[in-house]
């Protein structure tokens, strides 16, 4: 019952549906402060991770503690990756992307390198990563690759 709660959270209007609505309702606005970029990824991104990743453990017996940390890992990577993500459409190539390269400026998206600066960016990427990995420090090589 609780993954199947956590399902509905995760893809209703306070996940991912309402993070897409507040990210299109971002489009083209110069006053999108970092809270409500973190918001929205927070929402979409990692919320997608955060489900799938904290909804096998319950399934597979997790404990309260595990969860927690997992979720925290979940939520950190989600948005390390929407960072590199971000980071990449204004650094790489659509043949290396696999994408149009350069359209989030093209719609005047809200992005981390826009609000923070390339630099920033990639350090604050670092430092999510950083603490993704520390939360895993329990489970130790079994939580390797």
């Amino acid at each position: 019952v609780d993954v199947v709660a956590r399902c509905g959270k995760c893809v209703g209007a306070i996940g991912l549906v309402g993070g897409q609505v507040v990210d299109i309702q971002s489009e083209g606005k110069s006053d999108v402060t970092l809270d409500t970029l973190q918001w929205i990824h927070e929402h979409k991104t990692a919320a997608l991770l955060e489900f799938s990743i904290v909804g096998g453990a319950i399934l597979g017996g997790a404990t309260e503690d595990e969860v927690k940390r997992l979720s925290k890992f979940s939520m950190n990577i989600g948005l390390a990756f929407q960072i590199i993500d971000d980071i990449l459409d204004v650094t790489a190539d659509s043949a290396t992307l696999g994408k149009t390269a350069g359209k989030d400026l093209l719609v005047d998206k809200a992005t981390y390198p826009k609000l923070m600066g390339l630099e920033k960016s990639k350090e604050r990427a670092e430092q999510l990563i950083k603490e993704a990995k520390e939360q895993l420090e329990p489970w130790g090589d079994k939580a390797g690759p």
